[in-house]
Parts: structure tokens; C-alpha cells; sequence
């Protein structure tokens, strides 16, 4: 039987018992308070439907010269060398041609000095402008390579730009650049000319 058939049944047969206007009526007074009762007192609505549970595969981490940005491994001493990008991952990434995720290693690993150094508290869900934003306030020699960086991970990432060796390379400078700004003593305030 087609469903039109079975609707057209259904409706005649509920039509032999009740009239059609009455029967509509009481649904919509059926459905009113329903809808106001789902509305005012929604406790007794699942906040989520059950989730089927698989087991959970362990992840493999990566480990760099200064630990994961969002991570919770420890980072280098302040004095490390500098790390020109996050070394060996980044580098083995741009030995591949892949430039744009040879450039997003080099800024994490930027960033993750910054945060090995305690110059900014990384939180969950920071972007890298807020990161930056926050570093320059702290620390004003860090903003303008964190800024062109930013700017280099913005266009390959964001604008979907294609990359090529020379941001892999520009990275590499900025990073050494960060470095640099990172072991001058910071100044205090007294002392600015």
C-alpha cells in the first residue's frame, strides 16, 4: 500500500469516528502544552542522546626541542640555544616540500618558547593574535617578529596562499630573530629612555 493511499484511509476512518475540525483541535490542544512544557521545564529532555563509546586508540606525541605549545611536557631552560623553528619535524617538512606545515612547526615552536619562558600563559582556544597581543605587552622587542610570523602563518593557512621556501626560510630568520629578542635582559620600566 503507497502512503498516500494509507493517508487518505487513515483519514477517512479517523473522519467516520470523529470529525476532521475536532480532531485537528485536539491536537493542536494536545501539542500546546507540550511544546510549553519543553519549553519551561526542560530537565526532562535528555541535555544529549547517548554516544556509542569506542575505545580510545593512544596518541603518539611528538617531541620537540621545546615541547607542545598547548601540551603539558616541559619546555627548555631559558638559556637553550635557539631553536631555529622546532627543529628536526620542521626541517624534515620543508626537506619534503611541504613548506606551509614546515612554517606552522616553526611558529609553534615559537610560540612555545614564549611560553617556556613564561613571557605568556597559553589557555586553550588562544588564536595567534591574542597570543602575540599578549607577548608584545609583556615583552615589546617580541612583537615584531611574532607579528610578521603571525602574518606568514595567516596567509599560507587563512588565504590559503601557496608556500614556498622562502617562508620556510623567513620563519627560520624570525624565529632566530624571536630568540634573540628573548635572551636580551627585559628592561624595567625605570630604565627606557
Amino acid at each position: 500500500m503507497s502512503l498516500s493511499r494509507w493517508w487518505t484511509e487513515t483519514t477517512a476512518a479517523l473522519g467516520d469516528h470523529l470529525p476532521l475540525p475536532l480532531a485537528a483541535l485536539l491536537l493542536l490542544l494536545t501539542a500546546g502544552p507540550v511544546a510549553l512544557g519543553w519549553y519551561h521545564h526542560p530537565a526532562w529532555v535528555p541535555r544529549r542522546l547517548p554516544r556509542l563509546r569506542l575505545p580510545r586508540l593512544p596518541r603518539l606525541r611528538r617531541h620537540r626541542e621545546t615541547g607542545p605549545v598547548a601540551g603539558g611536557t616541559a619546555a627548555p631552560a631559558p638559556d637553550a640555544a635557539p631553536p631555529d623553528g622546532t627543529g628536526p619535524l620542521a626541517d624534515q617538512l620543508a626537506a619534503q616540500g611541504r613548506y606551509a606545515e614546515a612554517v606552522r612547526e616553526r611558529l609553534r615552536g615559537m610560540l612555545g618558547e614564549l611560553v617556556a619562558r613564561r613571557v605568556v600563559e597559553q589557555r586553550p582556544g588562544m588564536t595567534v593574535a591574542e597570543l602575540t597581543s599578549a607577548a608584545t605587552a609583556r615583552r615589546p622587542p617580541v612583537g615584531p617578529p611574532l607579528a610578521a610570523a603571525a602574518g606568514i602563518f595567516s596567509d599560507l593557512w587563512y588565504a590559503q596562499r601557496p608556500a614556498a621556501a622562502e617562508h620556510d626560510r623567513r620563519m627560520r630568520e624570525l624565529a632566530a630573530e624571536l630568540h634573540r629578542a628573548l635572551a636580551a635582559p627585559a628592561r624595567q620600566d625605570g630604565e627606557r629612555t
